[in-house]
């Protein structure tokens, strides 16, 4: 099973064998009535194809990976300027390029149809319609997975992306890297999320090792700034007024440059991505290979987050705008502790993993330890047989009933830890060990998910799957994926006694607005 064998690959082959493949690819703006065999043909005049693959963004694109990286140079070579007889261009030769047809009228009629590769996730509505077929909420929760997680096209899209930034930046730093975290490499990953990006220059520091020999102590002189960021301020306005200005099918740029971890954002049309481009953040990429982990360690891991975040977003309790809601990284966590509690647990916890780490897994980044085992083979497989039918309603039992006031959740331990402030809902960053990366949730929002969880909870444990079924209705994660308040909002008020009356009041207003309209929310993202 291919899915399996890339499965096993350690975070870092993974990501260095797709950022290779990115190096070897070209983008090209494909003519309307197209016939792929004569494309291929031509293109492989330049050197052999690995890959390829077309889709549709504003007209069809091709994006092309070939065995060789000479082979772009070939490609380059034959590809003229456009003409400028409207606009000037900026000569700025990338490896984004658009083929016309040189006779419209005779090569069109030899258009063949190409087959499109999707790039974003059918409706909620499409979805529902696709659960009714299942044969049990494990497989309409696989059945998600599958519409939503990222194919393996939309993947080496994201490296590719990354990887014409990277061709800007070199143009200042030869040896810098741009590489995607976050949900574009961790594995949950859904179609249409933005692309993180980051600027890296370690690779730098490697090469100082190799400078040990002979009588002198080299360096470059390098310009010197006060602080590091400062030095992060400036590096990213230079690149982001360099993709502001050259920059072909990058729109709408944008300089945060004040924020606590200073980005650009834009978006990107030939891919169609949006993409926020940062500083090297190690430790954000230690959540990355964390997650990437975890989610391969077991398959139920991704069907429940997946489940779980559609389900979250229908309810209007995570939102693409930042605000005291829930976010989907902290949902993803609360998903990760919930499975390291089940007896036996399902995932093992960070304290287990540093356990199993060897010298070369050793990371200890500006004074927090992020050490973990990278070897997937290293960590033993769960004995716990629980289906997705069970682990899905027990999951909204544990945490419509879980003590918020008193507890906070520790991926580290693995267990409930007394609260260290406050916070409606705390839950410890898994490095930086006095962060709280929920700490932007409010109590409304909490005692929502609370309220929403524990109607769940319920529904799936009173509902009869086989009268649902003979009637039509949507059933197990289905009815779950369907705004409550429709079906019967005094049911619920029965269901919420223990809150506080404002909030069941203001909960049960944004269950008439929500259900008209987070259909549409949910189909938004």
């Amino acid at each position: 099973d291919a899915e399996v064998s890339t499965r096993k690959k350690t975070f870092t082959e993974v990501q260095t064998e797709r950022s290779e493949q990115a190096e070897r690819t070209v983008l090209i703006k494909c003519p309307p009535k197209l016939n792929e065999k004569k494309l291929l043909q031509y293109l492989s005049t330049h050197g052999n194809i690995k890959s390829h693959f077309f889709f549709e963004n504003r007209g069809i694109h091709a994006l092309i990976e070939f065995s060789e990286k000479s082979s772009i140079a070939s490609l380059q070579d034959a590809t003229g300027i456009p003409s400028a007889a409207e606009h000037h261009v900026v000569p700025y030769k990338s490896r984004l390029f658009t083929f016309t047809l040189k006779n419209p009228v005779s090569q069109a009629a030899e258009g063949t149809p190409v087959h499109l590769s999707p790039q974003s996730h059918i409706p909620v509505k499409e979805l529902i319609q696709k659960l009714h077929h299942a044969d049990s909420i494990s497989s309409q929760m696989y059945i998600l997975l599958n519409e939503y997680q990222l194919t393996e096209e939309n993947i080496k899209l994201r490296f590719l992306a990354c990887s014409l930034v990277r061709d800007f930046a070199r143009a200042y730093f030869p040896d810098s890297t741009v590489k995607p975290f976050g949900s574009s490499v961790n594995t949950f990953g859904k179609m249409g999320c933005d692309v993180d990006m980051f600027l890296d220059f370690h690779d730098t520091q490697k090469h100082a090792t190799k400078m040990k020999k002979g009588p002198f102590e080299m360096e470059y002189q390098m310009k010197r700034l006060p602080s590091e960021r400062l030095a992060t301020q400036k590096i990213l306005s230079v690149i982001g007024d360099c993709l502001d200005n050259f920059g072909p099918g990058c729109m709408s740029v944008q300089k945060i440059l004040n924020a606590r971890c200073p980005l650009v954002k834009f978006s990107h049309q030939p891919t169609g991505f949006q993409c926020d481009l940062s500083v090297s953040n190690s430790i954000a990429i230690r959540s990355s290979e964390l997650l990437y982990i975890y989610g391969s360690l077991d398959s139920r891991v991704r069907a429940l987050v997946f489940s779980v975040r559609c389900w979250a977003r229908v309810h209007g309790l995570t939102n693409s705008v930042p605000g005291n809601w829930i976010t989907n990284f902290s949902l993803t966590m609360m998903v990760m502790f919930f499975l390291q509690k089940r007896s036996p647990p399902i995932i093992p916890t960070l304290d287990q993993l540093k356990g199993l780490a060897d010298e070369k897994d050793k990371h200890v980044i500006g004074g927090c330890d992020c050490s973990f085992v990278s070897d997937l083979s290293k960590i033993k497989p769960t004995k716990n047989t629980e289906t997705l039918d069970v682990l899905l309603g027990e999951f909204f039992e544990y945490f419509g009933n879980f003590d918020f006031r008193k507890n906070s959740i520790n991926l580290r331990k693995g267990k409930e830890v007394n609260k260290p402030e406050s916070s409606p809902l705390y839950i410890w960053n898994p490095f930086e060990q006095d962060l709280n990366i929920s700490k932007n949730v409010n109590q409304p929002q909490l005692e929502k998910f609370v309220a929403m969880a524990r109607e769940s909870a319920w529904i799936l444990q009173k509902e009869d799957k086989t009268q649902r079924m003979i009637n039509k209705e949507p059933w197990g994660l289905a009815a779950l994926l369907i705004p409550f308040g429709k079906s019967n909002p005094s049911k619920m008020k029965n269901r919420m006694k223990g809150m506080g009356s404002e909030t069941i009041r203001s909960l049960l207003d944004s269950l008439k607005l929500n259900s008209a309209n987070s259909l549409q929310k949910a189909v938004g993202k």
